[in-house]
């Protein structure tokens, strides 16, 4: 069995961290209910890239990755009866998953303290923007508000421009990950108590973890960070060279005297790497402008792969700038087998990203596509909830499953 194969959880995510926390559990043999509505689709079904570049419910990237290995179904919670089916579908579960803005479970009928009466082992996790307490805990918010109101955005970017946003909903990666964990922790706890627990996770706090350096260097030293590039304040060159053909870079970073000597062997100890001024980290960050463009005016001339291959011989951190089809035929993540294909119910072959772990007695496991919108109703509400197929098609027919 797999190691989270006892493990049944009804999931109310829908976006980023929700389901890119349940999927963790779901790889590692967690059997997991994803509850939608057609009323109101998940937005992530609606972010391209899309299969073939053709829009559809079913067929944005995103979703798909987020979502294998799950069974989907829709549920109208606005509907009195689908209430009373997600009361069923909560009452199979072991965890109970929603990130929902705090107090929207509630009104439902179906928060905590609501479920601990018929479910009183249950584990909950809710996984808000801010937490379920606190002066901005109903201020609605998404990732890239998140990514500013914890911090990240005022450190990205140059110091002469303005912030930059980080890519994606950057914050609903890290909770994401971090909910995983603290399920598995009271998964355990439950194992070993026959208790369940609520476990309200701020998005916003999770963040913050990634932000420790910075915020210890202010108390202790008042010091507030400020954007700086590609530069760091212990390495020089420190950043991302142009190399031959259209956008292709190479990252180089140097943080010790072994090995910029190593770097100005392998140029060929041109003249100017010979100047005092490039002698030392201090004269090298003095002159980084004048650096950067020397060291550039070499890498441009060669490719990004064959810089790489280069520097990383002589015991120089370097690393091409991978773009996504470099990504994909990546020899490394190819001999780990990273990318896997899983065959859709309407885009056929369709590729996933892998746990990037991989446990050697409990293996995480790829073996179900994402789900097209409603696509396990008949198995979930029949099957696994024990519904009779006239009451299934009465509740079909009054909406609760739209």
């Amino acid at each position: 069995m797999p190691a989270l194969g006892d493990i049944k959880i009804a999931d109310f995510t829908w976006v980023v961290s929700g389901p890119l926390c349940t999927r963790y559990l779901a790889d590692f043999g967690a059997q997991v209910v994803h509850v939608e509505t057609s009323r109101h689709i998940d937005p992530a079904r609606t972010i391209p890239p899309y299969k073939d570049n053709q829009p559809g419910i079913n067929r944005g990237g995103y979703f798909h990755n987020w979502n294998c290995n799950k069974l989907g179904i829709t549920l109208n919670l606005g509907h009195p009866k689908g209430v009373e089916v997600a009361r069923r579908l909560i009452s199979w579960a072991d965890v109970v998953a929603e990130n929902f803005s705090p107090g929207v479970m509630d009104r439902l009928g179906i928060g905590y303290e609501a479920i601990r009466k018929f479910k009183p082992d249950v584990i909950m996790l809710s996984l808000s923007s801010k937490g379920a307490a606190g002066p901005y805990s109903d201020l609605p918010a998404v990732g890239m508000h998140l990514a500013a109101l914890s911090g990240f955005v005022h450190i990205a970017g140059w110091p002469d421009r303005d912030p930059v946003l980080p890519f994606g909903a950057y914050t609903d990666s890290i909770a994401g990950r971090f909910g995983a964990i603290a399920l598995l922790a009271a998964i355990d706890y439950r194992h070993r108590t026959g208790q369940g627990q609520y476990i309200d996770l701020s998005q916003y706090e999770a963040a913050i973890q990634f932000l420790v350096p910075p915020l210890l260097d202010f108390e202790v030293n008042q010091r507030v960070l400020g954007r700086s590039g590609n530069r760091l304040s212990f390495a020089a060159p420190h950043g991302a060279f142009r190399c031959r053909g259209e956008d292709r870079w190479c990252a180089i970073a140097v943080s010790s005297d072994a090995e910029w000597e190593a770097l100005c062997d392998v140029m060929g100890r041109p003249a100017w790497t010979k100047e005092d001024r490039f002698g030392s980290l201090w004269g090298r960050k003095a002159h980084e402008e004048e650096l950067e463009r020397r060291i550039e005016a070499w890498t441009v001339n060669m490719d990004a792969e064959e810089v790489m291959r280069v520097l990383q011989e002589a015991g120089v951190p370097a690393a091409v700038v991978a773009t996504a089809e470099g990504l994909h035929s990546d020899p490394q993540l190819q001999s780990r087998q990273h990318y896997r294909k899983l065959e859709h119910g309407e885009i056929g072959l369709s590729t996933y990203d892998s746990m990037g772990s991989s446990l050697s007695k409990s293996p995480a496991e790829l073996h179900k596509a994402a789900h097209m919108l409603g696509e396990d109703n008949y198995e979930v509400y029949t099957q696994l909830l024990g519904m009779p197929d006239d009451e299934f098609v009465s509740l079909l027919e009054e909406g609760v499953f739209d």
